[in-house]
Formats: C-alpha cells, sequence, structure tokens
C-alpha cells in the first residue's frame, strides 16, 4: 500500500493535565501523524498552556478555540470537518483522557479497511473496551440495545482475535477513511454528548462499512468509565433523548421505534421509587425533543 496521509481529532474540555498526557502520547507514536486538529470547548483551565508547550515542541497541532462549549458531539463534527477539508487520508478521532501506546498508529495503518477502532484497556491493563459487538435495534424487548461489547465478550486482549466485528464505537480512538464522511456526512452536532459515535457508525454500517476492533492497537484511558450518570441531571436528559433518537432513526421495526414511549412511561411510574421528580421531567423533555430530531440535519449531510 502507498503511505497515506492522517490527522488525528481531538477534543477537549478542561482537562488539561489529561490533554497534555495524551498529546505526548502522540509526540511518541512510531508513525507520526501529518496533523493533530484540537477543538478547545471554551475551557477555562490551563488548556492553552498545554497546547502552547506542545506546539513549541513540533507536534503538528491546528488548534481551534471555540467560544461556546460545544460538546463532543460539536466538538467532533467541527474537528471532522475541518480535517476533511485538509484533504487527509484518514481521521483518527481521540478523546483528551486517553494515550496511545506508541504503535497505537502504525498498527491502524497497517490495516486495509476504511474503519477501524483501537482497543482500551485501563492504567492497570485490564481490557476495558466497550465498543459493542451486538447492538439489538431489532428486538423491542432488549432495553439497553447494546446486549454484547469487547470487554464482556472477551475477558482479556489476549483472548480476542486478531480483529473484532464491531457494531458501534466510541469516538476515543475511532479511524476512518476519508471516504467514510464522503459517504455519510459528520457527526451530528445537536447531540451535545452521548450516542453521537453511536448514531455515526450505525449509518457507516448501513452504507455498507465494517467496523474492525483492532486487538494489537493499544489505547491507555487514563480514567475509570462512569456510566452511573445522575438521570435527574442534565447528562441524564442528553443520555434518554440521545438514545431515543438513534431508536427512532434506526429501528427496524414499528415496535422498536415505539420503545422509547414505553421506557419513558416506566420511568414515570417508577419514579416515586426510584429516579424522582428530576428524572420523570428528563425523560419527558427528552421524549418531546427526540421526536424533532429524526432526521440528520442538514449541516451532517456528507459534503458536496
Amino acid at each position: 500500500m502507498s503511505a497515506e496521509t492522517v490527522a488525528v481529532v481531538v477534543v477537549t474540555f478542561n482537562r488539561a493535565d489529561l490533554l497534555g498526557r495524551m498529546l505526548d502520547g502522540l509526540a511518541a507514536q512510531t508513525t507520526p501523524p501529518d496533523a493533530v486538529y484540537v477543538v478547545d470547548n471554551a475551557s477555562s483551565d490551563h488548556t492553552r498552556e498545554v497546547l502552547a508547550h506542545h506546539h513549541g515542541k513540533g507536534l503538528p497541532l491546528r488548534v481551534t478555540h471555540s467560544p461556546d462549549n460545544l460538546g463532543g458531539a460539536g466538538g467532533f463534527h467541527l474537528g471532522l470537518r475541518e480535517a476533511y477539508a485538509g484533504g487527509f487520508d484518514r481521521i483518527w478521532l481521540m478523546d483528551d483522557d486517553v494515550v496511545p501506546a506508541p504503535d497505537c498508529l502504525e498498527v491502524l495503518l497497517g490495516q486495509d479497511e476504511a474503519c477501524l477502532m483501537a482497543v482500551r484497556e485501563d492504567t492497570s491493563g485490564r481490557l476495558v473496551e466497550k465498543s459493542a459487538t451486538r447492538f439489538d435495534l431489532d428486538n423491542p424487548l432488549a432495553i439497553k440495545p447494546k446486549t454484547g461489547m469487547v470487554e464482556t465478550e472477551y475477558g482479556t486482549r489476549t483472548a480476542m482475535p486478531a480483529r473484532v466485528a464491531l457494531e458501534n464505537v466510541a469516538f476515543e480512538g475511532f479511524m476512518l477513511r476519508r471516504e467514510v464522511v464522503t459517504a455519510v456526512g459528520l457527526p451530528d452536532a445537536r447531540f451535545f454528548i452521548f450516542y453521537d459515535d453511536v448514531d455515526f457508525a450505525l449509518r457507516a454500517r448501513r452504507a455498507g462499512y465494517r467496523i474492525w476492533g483492532v486487538r494489537d492497537a493499544v489505547l491507555v484511558r487514563q480514567l475509570d468509565f462512569d456510566q452511573q450518570h445522575d438521570l435527574g441531571s442534565w447528562k441524564g436528559f442528553y443520555m434518554y433523548r440521545n438514545l431515543f433518537v438513534v431508536h427512532f432513526r434506526y429501528g427496524s421495526n414499528p415496535a422498536v421505534r415505539l420503545k422509547p414511549w414505553l421506557i419513558a412511561l416506566l420511568v414515570v411510574l417508577l419514579s416515586p421509587v426510584r429516579g424522582g421528580r428530576g428524572e420523570a421531567r428528563n425523560v419527558l423533555r427528552a421524549l418531546r425533543s427526540a421526536r424533532t430530531l429524526r432526521e440528520l440535519p442538514e449541516s451532517s449531510a456528507p459534503p458536496s
């Protein structure tokens, strides 16, 4: 294969120290990236100083300081749009709390596939890859559509085959060729946080692309996963709303597309004994909002 150019897209918000470690990891790659696009979501900590330091060390940074916090979804929308316009052959999406092993980019570039996912572990080396091996939008009784994931299916990295077929990904080590953006467009910035990566992966798979988790592409997560969000908080609204949007857009039958209504009903009925009024309000707001987001916006359509 001829050499391909690659740009990294990083989204960050008020995690300057973690960002610094991640940029150190990019600078140490055995195959260096051609460009590193950083979208700073209006950080108020010392993010600018960290970026200036790494720019001075020669990392090919191209920084956008957003005046507003666009969320992860808006940040990846903007960064991917800029990297695509830059003409790069591959684009590698990266969060600010992971550190790639020195050969991670080299391993990914050695795979002749359009959609690839690095495989995450924690700082102790334990496999923590939560990308779905099965994401069920066919069965209306599957309350949680992610019914299988790398972490639970294999347990350890050594138990994995060299490549694992995935049905969704995280924007945390996901690499795609520019043809994928040409075919399916950009992430939906309206998601703000949660499920924007799932939505994009579903669109890619519907366009005929396979997604592979690459065992030997190691990405180290600096923070523990915290999926126990307060469903009565602002994050709970986005978790419910965006999950409902995924069902409305991609549910394979009417029963699955009706599932958000059932979930909302159950949450409201059970609110006195579990999430309280905050969660009940969130799920009702989420249902109303999700109904207006059934269609992909023009801003996320494939570039002309």
